[in-house]
């Protein structure tokens, strides 16, 4: 099923201000014991351990080595389903944490309001808090506000001064360190976003490869020891593989021969279906007339 851009607008609103509100609230202690508010403090901790205050003084050199980003860029792939801190990019390349913009009207009231709100109902999920607190600011008093405005202008320029002051002392080798792996961890975002999509619709599995089904075969017949190493397990597999004649090799490239042919007809009739459906994007390049332009680097090395 399709959903409009309305929808989808709708929903992107929705679930950014419910993250929003789970980093606002970090620091907020829970008078619940229930289950739920345990784990949706774990979320916040994980989630917002990468937020800096704004009035935080920045006067650690900052330091940089080239050979960090490829390690940065592996370790910012990790699930979110680690319970270790999850530091910012800056971090990651040894650079002191940039600071944090100050919070809005809405936040700063969302941070005050949410204890009151948790003390009078101790089972609402982080969802229901942000839709009291979203009714609650539409009717709330003009003069608190006001002030909560003059606290969010004042701070906005104390930030501002802030982040000249840390971008000063960053060098141009820094920030275009910094830009590339800006750049590298949206590239690897938009692949797992396009390989859930391709998953979503439904796109043919590729069959295995001989060797593949070798490999397959022989984890029942040669199982993995437990002194052995996957590593171990795989080169020792390899050699095996090498070691086969042509006529024993012949039996598992005759089942991907098949599987492949089957395969092949599947594709095309899933990308002409893709291509009237709209969805060019998912189908091979090579199979289009006008395939689409590749996305430009901009990042160029510094000299």
């Amino acid at each position: 099923m399709l959903l409009t851009a309305p929808l989808l607008s709708k929903s992107t609103f929705f679930g950014s201000l419910v993250n929003k509100c789970r980093q606002v609230i970090k620091n907020q202690p829970s008078k619940s014991s229930n289950i739920n508010d345990r784990q949706t403090n774990k979320i916040n901790d994980l989630q917002s351990s990468n937020s800096f205050t704004a009035t935080h003084s920045v006067t650690a050199p900052i330091s940089i080595s080239s050979t960090d980003r490829p390690a940065a860029i592996a370790n910012f792939s990790v699930s979110t389903n680690v319970t270790t801190s999850v530091r910012t990019l800056e971090e990651k390349l040894g650079l002191p944490p940039r600071p944090k913009k100050p919070l809005t009207p809405y936040f700063r009231y969302m941070q005050e309001q949410r204890p009151k709100i948790l003390a009078e109902n101790p089972k609402f999920s982080t969802t229901d808090i942000v839709r009291v607190l979203s009714k609650r600011w539409s009717n709330a008093d003009a003069a608190l506000k006001k002030r909560l405005q003059d606290d969010y202008k004042r701070e906005q320029q104390e930030f501002v001064e802030i982040r000249a002051k840390y971008e000063a002392k960053m060098t141009d080798e820094q920030r275009a360190e910094l830009k590339q792996l800006k750049q590298d961890v949206q590239d690897a975002k938009d692949r797992r976003m396009m390989r859930k999509r391709i998953k979503e619709l439904g796109r043919p599995k590729k069959p295995a490869s001989a060797f593949l089904r070798f490999l397959i075969q022989e984890r029942t017949n040669s199982p993995q020891t437990p002194k052995q190493t996957y590593r171990e397990w795989h080169q020792k597999c390899t050699e095996k593989w090498s070691r086969l004649s042509d006529k024993e090799k012949e039996v598992y490239l005759i089942e991907s021969r098949k599987d492949m042919e089957v395969y092949k007809k599947e594709i095309a009739l899933w990308e002409e279906k893709m291509v009237r459906l709209g969805n060019i994007d998912v189908v091979r390049h090579g199979n289009l007339i006008d395939p689409p332009e590749p996305k430009p680097k901009v990042i160029k090395p510094i000299a």
